[in-house]
């Protein structure tokens, strides 16, 4: 009879233990379900406006039909979806700026702060700014400390420079651009970020614009409400970097 009972008792361990395991891993998959690219975003996939767009395994290439400046790569906030942005490289494209948007493992750039490398080894006769959105932002810097002698300029949206991605000792040009309804970034973090920048950055504000739509994946929990659209953000966004770009030293 004890032994029955013993029995039993390991079986309700066990089976609550797999209630468990169950409960964690469906929260763990919700948790890593990324943001995935609106219609905007799978139309600015298709080569058209004379951009060809690419997919590889490790990048999105968007390379113009006549290259007139430095290429941009691109790390994608966290848990977006690379193609997401697809809507704002193809308006720096367009204007001749080849722009490469790194795939991230599990849509996390932190998992691969180098990915920058192996598109710099393949295109050896480009030059390069690097940056990314949010999450995507920290980590680029933390690749441009690292591979300054490597690089023209870093540029972040809605992101910032951690200690570990301080580019104040850099001769690199910076441009950091954020929306005024912006209400996912740390403002904590980005205020002490300046302090790892260097004293010539380039801030840009857009008004009425917030965090979620420097991208084309839809609302993202806890931001903002912007009083622009998606496309105005984007296309204000865009100049922003392209009068950067046009003044990289």
């Amino acid at each position: 009879m004890n032994l029955l009972k013993k029995h039993k008792t390991k079986r309700r361990i066990l089976a609550g233990l797999l209630v468990v395991l169950v409960v964690a891993g469906l929260g763990i998959w919700k948790y890593l379900t990324p943001y995935a690219p609106e219609p905007a975003a799978e139309t600015a996939l298709i080569s058209a406006g004379g951009v060809t767009v690419e997919k590889n395994d490790n990048w999105i290439s968007f390379e113009p039909s006549a290259i007139l400046g430095t290429s941009v790569i691109f790390y994608p906030g966290g848990l977006v979806k690379p193609e997401a942005y697809a809507p704002l490289a193809k308006k720096i494209a367009a204007a001749g700026h080849p722009f490469y948007i790194a795939k991230m493992p599990l849509n996390l750039a932190v998992i691969d702060g180098d990915a920058a490398s192996d598109i710099i080894r393949v295109h050896p006769q480009q030059t390069f700014v690097i940056g990314g959105h949010s999450l995507g932002g920290v980590m680029a810097s933390r690749y441009a400390a690292e591979h300054a002698d490597e690089l023209e300029g870093v540029y972040f949206l809605a992101s910032y420079a951690d200690e570990k991605g301080s580019l104040k000792d850099t001769t690199l040009s910076v441009l950091s651009v954020l929306g005024t309804k912006d209400e996912v970034v740390d403002r904590d973090k980005y205020n002490q970020g300046r302090s790892y920048l260097p004293s010539n950055t380039v801030y840009t504000s857009i008004p009425g614009g917030n965090h979620g739509q420097f991208g084309s994946y839809g609302p993202q929990k806890g931001d903002g409400t912007p009083s622009i659209s998606e496309e105005e953000q984007q296309s204000s966004t865009a100049r922003a970097m392209l009068d950067w770009l046009g003044n990289l030293r």
